[in-house]
This record gives C-alpha cells, structure tokens and sequence, in this order.
C-alpha cells in the first residue's frame, strides 16, 4: 500500500472514530440536558408566582420539593373547566395551579410567542382572581442582548406584577408592552393595562404583546370562572 493510500485509510479511520466519539457524547448528555431543560421551566414556574427569588441560586432537590408542594400541571377545555392531565384531549390547554396549602392562589399559562429573531417562551401567572398579573418570566428566547433581550430581566419582568387583563368594566384587553415609559405614552386610565417597553426593542415589544393577547384570549374562558369565582378543582389526590 502507498503512503498516500495509508494517509487517506488513517484519514478516515479518524473521522469514522471522532464520529462515533461524538455521537456516543450526545447521546449520553442528551438524558442530562433534558432534565435541565424541564429543571429550567420548574424554576421558571416558581419565579412567576415569588416562590423563587430570581437572584438567589437554588440547587436542583430544592426546586423539585418546592415545586412538587406548591405547582400542579392540568388543564382546561375551550369552556374553561379545568381537567385532569390524564383525561385531557388535543384542544385542551396545559395550565399550572399554585396550590399553596391545597388551595388555589393563582394559575400560570405557558408564553409561546414570536419574536423578533425567534420563539420567546416563558410564563404569565396570574392571581386566583382572574384579572391580575402576579408574574412574568421567559426561559427561552433569540432576542438580541441589550435591546430585546431584556425581556429576561428582573428590572422588566417585575413590571408585570400587579398589571390588570381586564378593564373595571370587565372587558379583556390583556396587557400590552407600551413604546416607552408608561407614564409617557400611555392614558392614565390605561396605564394599568400596560408595562415599560424596552428602549430600542420596539418590534420585540410588539411581536410578544400580540402574543401573549392571542395565549390570554385562549385562556380567557378559563379565567372568566376564576373572575366569577366558579372554578371548580379536584383536591390533591381525589
């Protein structure tokens, strides 16, 4: 055999090697970035309803106890009624009950909306209620850091507590991310309706504005009981 043969027969030898190697390599860390993932969204779950301090690290058995006493994943039909997960059907929404001592104090929808460069995802929580905003996180997003990235920021986040997804009349208008300070931009009478946009994300602002109006109205049958306090949810265990 010739060394240029002998090269090319070693050449691909490695290649085949490096690419077992590689392979072997994600499949064995694929089990552990799928348990961070949902570790992540956990977390998540537990910033939007103030169990867990956005500033304060947490190690992993903490926030799975804190998670499995307080957070439980159901779901509601297009009437509302919240349903098991084991009977929930396709056109059925995943909905999370922060149930502290067995009573419901608020609910979390997921945040699946577009972005400017991609699919931002978090969770809203909103209070038993509902009508208010309680929390806002994003877990997951493509927006550029600095501008639109901000969407991820406690300082930006936090200006969802306390915002209202219907007027006093009771009309849902959800909330919407304003083009600047609120106070600047925005009536007064409506102010309460929306939240600070970030300087130079004005298209992030409005891509998960419309998104997040577009999830809430999906959810508003489901929130209409909570506002006629008619919500019925089987106890734990029942």
């Amino acid at each position: 055999m010739s060394s240029k043969m002998r090269s090319l027969v070693f050449a691909a030898c490695m290649c085949i090697v490096c690419s077992l190697l590689l392979t072997t390599a994600s499949t064995g860390l694929q089990k552990f970035q799928q348990r961070n993932m949902l570790l992540d969204k956990k977390k998540n779950l537990l910033m939007a309803v103030g169990l867990l301090d956005p500033g304060t690290k947490s190690n992993a058995e903490a926030i799975e106890r804190i998670y499995a006493d307080n957070i439980r994943t159901l779901w509601a039909d297009s009437d509302g009624n919240i349903i098991d997960a084991a009977k929930h059907g396709d056109t059925d929404l995943p909905i999370y009950l922060y149930e502290p001592d067995n009573k419901v104090a608020a609910y979390i929808v997921p945040i699946n909306s577009r972005g400017l460069w991609g699919r931002i995802y978090g969770y809203l929580a909103l209070k038993s209620d509902g009508s208010t905003v309680s929390g806002f996180t994003v877990y997951k997003h493509s927006e550029t850091p600095g501008l639109g990235g901000e969407i991820e920021k406690r300082w930006f986040q936090q200006n969802w507590v306390g915002k209202k997804i219907v007027t006093q009349e009771g009309e849902f208008v959800s909330v919407g991310i304003a083009k600047g300070k609120v106070e600047g931009v925005v009536p007064e009478k409506k102010r309460i309706h929306f939240v600070d946009g970030i300087s130079g994300a004005t298209l992030t602002g409005k891509y998960l504005t419309a998104g997040i109006e577009k999830i809430l109205t999906k959810y508003e049958p489901v929130s209409i009981r909570f506002r006629k306090n008619v919500i019925k949810v089987e106890q734990k265990g029942s």
